[in-house]
């Protein structure tokens, strides 16, 4: 992880109320080998959950406390104590130092045929240029970990840092958006929970095999929790995940499977287009596979206030935050390279009922932002039922980290969203109205031809619609449909668009949603 990266685990918490000394887990005792399996882990956690939570302590040397951002990035892990430097695996595992907003350690354990050894911290183990940290214990613990594959030594592919938050890459080696091992409130007029993985279990591989298998212990005032991660590297890194959730209270938000990303400008939102860079996100659209079979697209924005949409469904197929447009010219970046951010698919797999998620919603959280460090959206599932004290609730699910998710729909997909002021060309506006410019490709499109009969079937919660068209776009091989919304008021209420492609009754493109908030009358000028 580089400095951005490092930077962004660190702040992106105080979107949420709370300071970047909360992101990391507590500490447990250090101990000899001892046996371990993930039915011990989840008794651990149920037990946990069984009684009051303890808020840990930040018992950090001052040295490490009060460090600054340049010293701290002076603490580099040294290769060749890497766990498994040498031996003939897949992997390697490097730790990242506690220390400034990491204030209290994660203990790793390193399991080898189902006994567990602590992962004793050791200061030879790190750089640290002129810094004198004095005399530090073993039992100090790390800030978190990073995966390597043999496929190159020298970038990680996944990292595990801060509260519950944890990221990888596919085969571009681009580090993004990040995923987290649970969400508790995110979005409610209140500042939301942020569970920490304690303690994590790594599990030694077997020779010559390319999957890497890590445990975590989750606790929080509200949850404890038991994770197992399968880990195979690849085009798409995928994770096999599964959660045992063991609830002290009930949870009025629980986010199962939450993904977290950055939006600030882009081709659909200019309201922030002050930099040179011509778009800057690490995702551009939430994706839906409904368990009806419905595709849905809903571009991202960075709204004047905090927004939550929800997507309500029953035994969803899928859903992920995906950066689908991946030109660099549209971006223009060449040091963080946004058009080689991952996109990250979630794919359920059982649910507390063994056959599928069940009823709930995906729930979409954007929050403003006027600073790309900072991560700015969330989405997970939200399951309907109440969840209550005392019960377990079983999730498994898999994760896709890569250019594009593993499923795609056989319709026509949009490939951009483009937004400004409405009217017709050559004449005085009237009055004030907003166009939307949406491309559509793939699919049946290129094989039904210019002559085709497309319609763009548009929906609004409230306005007008009008100047609807759905014309050839050649350069694409597909459609461009574009209207205009006329607000029917001066309010600055969100206005919920639809729109699909259909030729006769049959629709040839996924569903576009949108939630567009007209500007205050000051600002709607008609030029």
């Amino acid at each position: 992880m580089n400095r951005r990266e490092l930077l962004r685990a660190a702040t992106a918490l105080s979107l949420y109320g709370l300071p970047a000394a909360a992101l990391l887990g507590g500490r447990a005792a250090a101990a000899p080998a001892a046996p371990f399996d993930y039915a011990w882990l989840k008794g651990r956690a149920r037990t946990l959950a069984a009684a009051a939570y303890v808020e840990p302590k930040n018992d950090l040397p001052e040295v490490l406390d009060s460090i600054s951002w340049d010293d701290y990035q002076k603490l580099r892990f040294v290769e060749k104590h890497a766990l498994w430097h040498g031996d003939d695996l897949a992997f390697r595992i490097e730790m990242f130092h506690p220390g400034l907003f990491f204030k209290h350690p994660v203990q790793i354990f390193e399991l080898v045929d189902g006994q567990a050894r602590h992962v004793d911290y050791d200061p030879d183990q790190f750089e640290t240029g002129h810094l004198k940290l004095g005399r530090l214990s073993k039992n100090l613990g790390y800030a978190g970990f990073r995966l390597l594959h043999h496929s190159d030594w020298t970038r990680d592919i996944a990292a595990f840092l801060g509260a519950s938050y944890f990221r990888a890459v596919g085969a571009e080696r681009q580090y993004g958006l990040s995923a987290r091992g649970l969400a508790i409130d995110t979005g409610l007029p209140r500042p939301e929970e942020f569970p920490r993985f304690t303690t994590f279990w790594i599990e030694r591989p077997a020779a010559g095999s390319n999957e890497l298998v890590v445990y975590a212990l989750l606790d929080s005032p509200s949850v404890a929790g038991a994770y197992r991660f399968g880990i195979v590297p690849g085009e798409n890194l995928t994770m096999d995940v599964d959660a045992a959730l063991y609830p002290r209270k009930p949870i009025e938000r629980l986010g199962i499977a939450p993904l977290t990303s950055m939006y600030q400008t882009g081709e659909n939102d200019r309201r922030f287009a002050y930099d040179f860079r011509p778009e800057i996100h690490d995702s551009d659209g939430l994706a839906l596979a409904t368990g009806a079979g419905e595709w849905i697209w809903r571009p991202l924005v960075n709204p004047r206030d905090v927004r939550v949409n929800s997507f309500f469904d029953d035994n969803p197929r899928g859903f992920g935050l995906l950066q689908r447009d991946r030109d660099f010219d549209h971006y223009q970046d060449d040091g963080v390279w946004y058009d080689r951010r991952p996109s990250l698919w979630v794919e359920p797999r059982n649910g507390p009922a063994g056959t599928g998620w069940g009823k709930g919603a995906v729930q979409l959280v954007e929050i403003p932002t006027v600073d790309e460090t900072f991560d700015n959206i969330v989405a997970f599932w939200n399951p309907q039922t109440p969840v209550q004290a005392g019960e377990e609730y079983l999730f498994g699910y898999r994760l896709h980290w890569g250019a594009r998710p593993p499923v795609q729909p056989a319709l026509a997909t949009v490939q951009a969203t483009r937004t400004g002021l409405g009217g017709v060309i050559g004449q005085k506006r009237e009055y004030f109205s907003w166009r939307f410019a949406v491309d559509f490709a793939g699919g049946a499109l290129a094989l039904l031809g210019d002559e085709a009969d497309i319609e763009a079937e548009v929906s609004a919660s409230r306005g007008r619609i009008e100047l609807v068209s759905a014309r050839p776009l050649t350069p694409i091989r597909g459609r461009r449909a574009l209207f205009d919304i006329v607000p029917p008021d001066e309010s600055t209420e969100p206005i919920d668009l639809r729109l699909v492609l259909r030729n006769g009754r049959q629709p040839v493109s996924e569903t576009w949603v949108y939630q567009w908030q007209p500007p205050p009358a000051g600002e709607r000028k008609l030029y």
